[in-house]
C-alpha cells in the first residue's frame, strides 16, 4: 500500500528479541532483492541469489515470502499506518485524515528510500507477475483497511459501502504508483495522492468540450 522502508518507525513500540530478529531477516531479504534487481534485472534474480546475498537459506526466504513477487510488494507498515489513521482526531473530516496519513507515509518513503520507491513502482509496470501479485494482495489490504474505515465512518465493516470504498481506495493507490512510473516519475507523489483522493471523494469531473 505504501513505499517499503528498511528501518522500523522510531515511534513504534519496543519489540521482543524474536520479533526484532524476524524484522531484521525480512529487511535483509528485501534489501538483497532490490540490490540484485538493480544490478542484473528482475528476471535474472533468483531466490538462491537472494538467499546468498542476505546470508540466509532459500527455505528461509520462502518462509518469509512465498514468492519473489511478494518480496517486492509486501509492505511491513500497513498496520502501523492504519493505527495512525485511527489516531487522527475523531472530528477531523475522513478524507482529511486519509490525506494526512498517506502524504506522511509517502513523504517518509521518498525521503528515506527514493530509489527503492521508484523501483517498486517501475516493477509494477514492467513485470506482469509483480502486477498480478499486487492485484491479488489488494483483497488482504482492503480487509485490513475496512476496520479503520468502518470505525471512522460508523458503517459496518462488512457492508457493501465499506467494501466498495476500501477497494476503490486500495486500487487507486496501486494506480498512483503505476501512473507515476509510466510518466517518468515527473509528478510529485503527494500531489498524485491528492488528485486520487479528490476523485474518490467527489467522483470523476466531466470535462467541458
Amino acid at each position: 500500500m505504501t513505499p517499503a522502508r528498511t528501518s522500523p518507525p522510531t515511534d513504534a513500540p519496543q519489540l521482543g528479541l524474536r520479533e526484532r530478529k524476524k524484522i531484521k531477516t525480512r529487511m535483509a531479504i528485501r534489501d538483497a532483492t532490490y540490490a540484485l534487481i538493480e544490478e542484473q534485472g528482475y528476471d535474472a534474480t533468483t531466490i538462491e541469489q537472494i538467499a546468498e546475498r542476505a546470508e540466509v537459506s532459500p527455505s528461509t526466504v520462502f518462509r518469509y515470502f512465498p514468492t519473489k513477487e511478494d518480496i517486492v510488494i509486501t509492505d511491513e507498515y500497513d498496520p502501523v499506518l492504519l493505527a495512525e489513521l485511527l489516531r487522527r482526531p475523531a472530528d477531523e473530516p475522513w478524507t482529511d485524515s486519509l490525506r494526512h496519513v498517506l502524504r506522511e507515509a509517502i513523504g517518509v518513503g521518498m525521503e528515506e528510500e527514493p530509489e527503492v520507491t521508484r523501483l517498486r513502482s517501475q516493477l509494477m509496470v514492467q513485470i506482469p507477475a509483480v502486477r498480478s501479485r499486487m492485484v491479488a494482495s489488494m483483497a488482504a489490504t482492503g480487509r485490513m483497511l475496512s476496520a479503520a474505515v468502518a470505525e471512522r465512518t460508523g458503517h459496518d465493516r462488512d457492508s457493501l459501502e465499506v467494501r466498495v470504498f476500501t477497494m476503490s481506495l486500495v486500487g487507486g493507490l496501486a494506480e498512483i504508483s503505476q501512473y507515476w512510473a509510466e510518466n517518468g516519475f515527473r509528478d510529485e507523489l503527494p500531489d498524485l495522492v491528492d488528485r486520487a483522493l479528490d476523485v474518490i471523494e467527489h467522483g470523476l469531473p466531466t470535462r467541458k468540450p
